[in-house]
């Protein structure tokens, strides 16, 4: 059982043993003193003696059950031998032993210490009462037949209790493993969940960024070797953009690794960060681009999610599409952005496609609300649409 669940036992158990102190002071202390009013004063001294004796006795327990001066089964041995002694002095203790039976289960450890506590009180009561009334054949008197029924429903209604508490526990201490081993599985899911999503998101980072860089380097280094002796300037031109590229994929690498800021671009600088790509993508490649790019002012996220869709476009477009014209065209709109990319090449098969670097986009998009839509057919060249609607601004 765990810490916060014997607590809450201990608690419960101190509420109902205060709850019965209330009544045991209303229904048990008090009509005994009421009772003895009318005796001689000396049954009166030993009355209120008696009771205040075991007042006191009970308010020590519990209100320090731990102390070693009077533990628990010492106070009950003393509320014993008071109901016995009360009994001979009011000639009959049945009332009293029956307000008073609940005490020999709430201060007990096992039912069968409250068992015999309780019979030996019982028996006391029964003792007390008929020595009191004096000895007679006739011993079985109204107040020895209602102890000992006392006694009897006690002792049954004690054990059901006592069985009743035990599986009840049992059944908490069940659900609650069940709960732990659910919360554990659940941390774990979700341990495996933020994994699964941390590797995609590293997978669709290395794509758009080092893989497309490593793709260039590698076109840009044939062609730098096929021109190195024809065209000695190409190939220069060819080599200077591969340093270019490398230096870019080291620092995207930086800050892959954590060990950089976060890449991007800064703000409101989308449209200028967007012409030094396609003046790139045409030094690399001899198409031609043509752009429509206001300044648009956009958050950090917004802007890096549009400039990975240029990207992987370019890359696309230089690997697949046999193009010789590429257009771009980003534009605002009440609520969102567009940006639009069109080339006239080969064309292909929308369905078809699997590729990773459409449903990175896609997914891209999708984690800002926004949406990818790719129209394209054999011959017909390829337009691209990224939407996403317009957050708050840096």
């Amino acid at each position: 059982m765990s810490q916060w669940q014997q607590q809450g036992d201990r608690l419960t158990q101190e509420r109902i043993r205060r709850w019965n102190l209330a009544g045991w002071v209303l229904l048990g202390l008090l009509p005994p003193a009421i009772a003895i009013l009318d005796a001689s004063p000396a049954r009166q001294y030993w009355m209120f003696g008696l009771l205040l004796l075991v007042g006191l006795c009970h308010t020590l327990v519990l209100t320090r059950p731990d102390s070693p001066v009077l533990p628990p089964r010492t106070y009950l041995t003393v509320l014993a031998l008071v109901l016995g002694a009360t009994a001979y002095l009011l000639d009959g203790g049945a009332a009293f032993y029956v307000i008073s039976l609940p005490q020999f289960w709430l201060f007990t450890r096992t039912p069968a210490d409250a068992i015999r506590l309780s019979g030996a009180a019982a028996a006391l009561t029964v003792f007390g009462g008929t020595l009191g009334q004096g000895w007679s054949p006739h011993f079985l008197t109204g107040n020895t037949v209602f102890t000992l029924v006392a006694y009897a429903a006690g002792a049954s209604l004690g054990l059901w209790m006592h069985r009743f508490v035990g599986q009840s526990t049992e059944r908490q201490e069940q659900l609650t493993a069940e709960l732990a081993i659910t919360q554990e599985e659940l941390a774990a899911a979700h341990q495996r969940q933020g994994a699964a999503e941390e590797r995609e998101r590293l997978a669709r980072e290395i794509h758009d960024t080092l893989a497309q860089g490593f793709a260039s380097i590698v076109v840009l280094a044939e062609a730098a070797r096929a021109a190195a002796v024809s065209d000695p300037v190409r190939c220069a031109e060819q080599l200077t953009s591969i340093e270019q590229t490398a230096r870019e994929n080291l620092a995207e690498a930086r800050v892959l690794v954590g060990s950089a800021p976060v890449s991007g671009i800064a703000s409101g600088s989308l449209a200028a960060t967007l012409r030094r790509t396609l003046d790139r993508f045409v030094q690399d490649t001899g198409l031609t681009v043509t752009a429509e790019l206001p300044d648009i002012d956009l958050d950090q996220r917004t802007r890096v999610a549009l400039l990975r869709c240029t990207q992987e476009s370019l890359a696309n477009v230089r690997k697949h599409a046999g193009a010789s014209t590429v257009g771009v065209v980003l534009s605002a709109y009440d609520g969102g952005v567009e940006l639009e990319i069109t080339d006239d090449g080969c064309g292909f098969v929308v369905e078809d496609s699997h590729g990773f670097g459409l449903d990175g986009m896609s997914r891209r998009l999708a984690e800002l609300d926004g949406e990818l839509a790719v129209t394209s057919s054999l011959g017909d060249g390829t337009r691209v649409l990224a939407s996403l609607p317009t957050p708050t601004k840096d």
